[in-house]
């Protein structure tokens, strides 16, 4: 009998750890410990009416405790296997975030396991990813911003310098100095305003305004310029009303004007399309210029991009207006995009929330 007792025990361990093995395979901790909680309480139970049978027919209570004592055990193998499954997938994911915090960057988290687990993997993974970029983007801000900074400067102490030498007479580099000056000072704004965008200290006062007069004032400033350049202004406007802050609008469409004109030849269109659609107001500068790529209308909005020879601002500029626009806009509740037309050319858009 004692055999069998020992017998009876041996497979309640057996089939306890069957049953915890299984319950690892669960899609969530959840359930998995949920699961573990039901065979804790069920296992012991059928051993107790086991026990009673094996009492009743045998007689001995040491054959009872060891069938009680294999419910026991087989419960707290499941315990053990369970915690520590869900121990290591934790411990790897503190091995990741400690990698992170020291500065490797490249460090990601497990994606498999329970599904919450899984999940905090994945959101780990994508902040580290966001994290990386951040820093990615941080390097190639300050290489680009030291180039475009190095250039006036290097002008300005070579004109400085002509001058002390007795090289040049100094009214033959005010015009010049002061041209140098300005990009100078134009550059440090613009980075100093990209900063405050970073740093969502941008506080706008917003109205509710038709947008008509005011998208109207900006193209009628280009009207002379366009003449110049024989390009035709056409306008396409719709009645809209937007809460917005106008002179931050009128700044982003009056860059956006200046990069159509720009980009876009003698006998060329370039048209401005104001229109509402459902909660926003549309506002889009077309031109029949030589158009942009897909890639271009990705990244024109990067900071100190100009890699498209077609839309490199002919080397004038850092390459900052763009992204200043889509901070400005984004901070106002709109967003900005630019996309290649069908029939040639480009097409640049933003929104702004309508006026209730």
């Amino acid at each position: 009998m004692t055999g069998f007792a020992i017998a009876v025990a041996a497979i309640t361990i057996a089939i306890g750890v069957v049953a915890t093995f299984a319950l690892t395979r669960l899609p969530t901790a959840r359930l998995q410990l949920t699961a573990f909680a039901l065979l804790a309480v069920l296992l012991p139970i059928w051993i107790v009416f086991f026990s009673g049978w094996a009492m009743f027919h045998m007689g001995d209570d040491v054959k009872i405790l060891a069938v009680a004592s294999g419910a026991a055990s087989a419960a707290v193998v499941a315990a053990l296997v369970i915690g520590t499954s869900i121990a290591r997938r934790i411990e790897r994911l503190r091995a990741a975030s400690s990698r992170l915090a020291s500065g490797d960057l490249t460090a990601r988290a497990p994606e498999d396991g329970p599904r919450e687990l899984a999940d905090l993997g994945r959101a780990f993974n994508e902040m580290a990813s966001s994290i990386e970029s951040l820093f990615d983007a941080r390097r190639e801000l300050v290489a680009a911003a030291s180039h475009d900074l190095r250039t006036p400067i290097a002008s300005i102490t070579a004109m400085l310098e002509a001058i002390e030498d007795g090289l040049a007479d100094g009214s033959e580099y005010i015009r010049p100095l002061q041209d140098q000056a300005r990009r100078l000072g134009a550059l440090v704004e613009d980075l100093f305003e990209l900063a405050r965008i970073d740093a969502g200290s941008l506080a706008h006062e917003l109205y509710e305004i038709s947008l008509e007069p005011l998208v109207e004032s900006c193209v009628l400033g280009f009207e002379a310029e366009a003449r110049a350049r024989n390009v035709t202004l056409e306008r396409r406007f719709e009645e809209a009303r937007a809460l917005c802050a106008p002179e931050q609008v009128e700044r982003v469409l009056l860059n956006l004007l200046t990069n159509a004109l720009r980009h876009t030849p003698a006998d060329g269109t370039v048209a401005v399309v104001l229109g509402s659609e459902e909660d926003e107001v549309r506002v889009s500068v077309e031109d029949t210029g030589e158009g942009i790529t897909v890639e271009t209308a990705h990244r024109m909005f990067d900071r100190f991009w100009r890699g498209d020879s077609a839309r490199s601002a002919d080397g004038r500029g850092a390459g900052l207006g763009l992204a200043i626009a889509r901070g400005l806009i984004e901070a106002q509740g709109g967003r900005i995009w630019a996309e290649p037309r069908e029939s040639g050319g480009a097409r640049v858009s933003f929104t702004l929330p309508a006026a209730s």
